[in-house]
């Protein structure tokens, strides 16, 4: 995946790291060129000095000054050597390795006794015409200068070139903070936060892309909107006539009780009529219980033991119809939540524990505090639900076993009720290892 980063930075660092070398060889030139014109204009120096002091010597020879080690630099790093010659090239004083001026430049380099030298010539006039003074010296003491202007500028060149790197990073870093911040806001957005985002503090680069972002949620909003409201009126316009059917049916299985085969029909039409309006309700709960929806609803302090007493009862009849043993142990606790979506929570959870329950079990509903808030449960002897099927029960549509009845939406509706009271819903095994014991943890109120 291409990296903004590391585009800039590859845009940013190469340059720089061009600029850098092209400058740190110009310091070289600039630090280099002038001590190399002062350690010639030395030798030449030394070659004016060594010829103002020739004196004449015996049989026209030349008489070198008694100090001429001290003004060629005797003690210096450097070996020095000179050579005094006459017009045609004769060696009057000095060493005849040191080789003779071919061309008008003053200090030239050339190499005496193996090594390379660099040597300064002048022309002085003499008794007998033109003489030629040379000085030779070895460049030990150019090179150890040489080395230590490089060594400093390369010393220099690291330490400036890692101070512009951390200042482009830095400054990199800097400028894709605020992606990293949008990034962090919507990592922290729950799934059905659909709301806006905020562009008033962001650069003028991001808000193209905000405002597309923005219209992209508002798309999905009117969406998601649209497809609630069709859920609730469908639901909702189900439930009258499926009453009214039930009423007709109920109606027909009385006025033809004498007939075993209609008795028979009615109540498999009353039983899918029964489905159907479990179904309808259970759609107007999901819809209820959708994020969006919930957070316009209004949370308020209630007894939980109180409203799931009255929720319970209802269910009396369906459990002496199964010859269930539902069973009570309520406590008075107080949570904060909404009213209508509590109920739909008990009703759904109480409804499956008595519907896989099978006859003459027992289906037992607590409620009270626990150590870390309110506590819900319901217990049941039925047949259990295996470990590895137990995260699959909470989700949509999801039936575990093909003669299961239902659309899968019930234990689906506790958990989004649960998440959108800030619950804990756990699904463990029931007391003695037989049946299911469903728990639902209400924070602290």
């Amino acid at each position: 995946m291409p990296s903004i980063r590391l585009r800039l930075l590859t845009w940013l660092v190469g340059p720089i790291l061009v600029f850098n070398l092209l400058a740190a060889s110009l310091s070289y030139l600039l630090a280099w060129t002038p001590a190399q014109l002062a350690f010639d204009q030395g030798l030449l120096d030394a070659a004016t000095g060594l010829a103002a002091r020739l004196r004449p010597g015996p049989g026209g020879g030349i008489e070198p000054p008694a100090d001429a080690a001290s003004l060629l630099g005797a003690g210096a790093p450097d070996a020095s050597w000179f050579a005094v010659r006459a017009a045609d090239g004769r060696l009057l004083a000095g060493d005849a390795a040191l080789p003779r001026r071919v061309d008008a430049a003053a200090v030239r380099d050339a190499w005496m006794h193996g090594q390379p030298v660099r040597v300064a010539s002048v022309l002085v006039a003499g008794d007998g015409g033109v003489l030629e003074v040379g000085v030779a010296r070895t460049l030990s003491q150019r090179h150890q200068v040489r080395s230590a202007i490089v060594r400093a500028l390369v010393l220099l060149e690291v330490l400036f070139g890692l101070a512009l790197l951390g200042l482009v990073w830095f400054s990199v870093g800097n400028g894709l903070a605020p992606l990293a911040r949008l990034r962090a806001r919507l990592d922290a957005r729950g799934s059905h936060d659909l709301a806006p985002l905020d562009d008033s503090a962001m650069p003028r680069e991001l808000a193209p892309l905000v405002s597309a972002f923005n219209a992209l949620l508002g798309r999905i909003a009117a969406g998601a909107r649209a497809q609630d409201d069709f859920r609730a009126n469908v639901a909702h316009q189900l439930r009258t006539p499926l009453a009214g059917l039930r009423l007709q049916l109920e109606w027909l299985a009385a006025r033809h009780r004498d007939d075993p085969d209609t008795v028979r029909s009615v109540e498999l039409l009353l039983r899918a009529n029964e489905r159907m309006i479990r179904q309808a309700n259970q759609l107007l709960s999901l819809e209820r219980a959708a994020p969006d929806r919930f957070e316009r609803a209004r949370l308020a302090p209630l007894d939980l033991a109180a409203l799931v007493g009255e929720a319970v009862q209802p269910f009396v009849e369906q459990a002496l119809r199964k010859e269930i043993d539902l069973g009570f142990e309520l406590a008075p606790v107080m949570v904060r939540g909404d009213r209508h979506m509590l109920r739909d929570l008990v009703d759904n959870l109480v409804d499956n524990a008595l519907r896989y329950t099978p006859g003459h079990g027992t289906v037992t509903v607590h409620c009270g505090a626990s150590a870390d808030g309110a506590l819900f449960a319901v217990e049941d002897s039925g047949p259990g639900i295996a470990p590895e099927k137990r995260s699959r029960v909470f989700q949509r549509f999801v039936r575990l076993d093909e003669h299961s009845s239902g659309s899968g939406l019930g234990l689906a509706i506790v958990r989004d009720i649960a998440d959108a009271h800030g619950a804990e819903v756990t699904l463990e095994e029931g007391p003695g290892g037989q049946g299911s014991r469903f728990s639902v943890r209400f924070p602290p109120l």
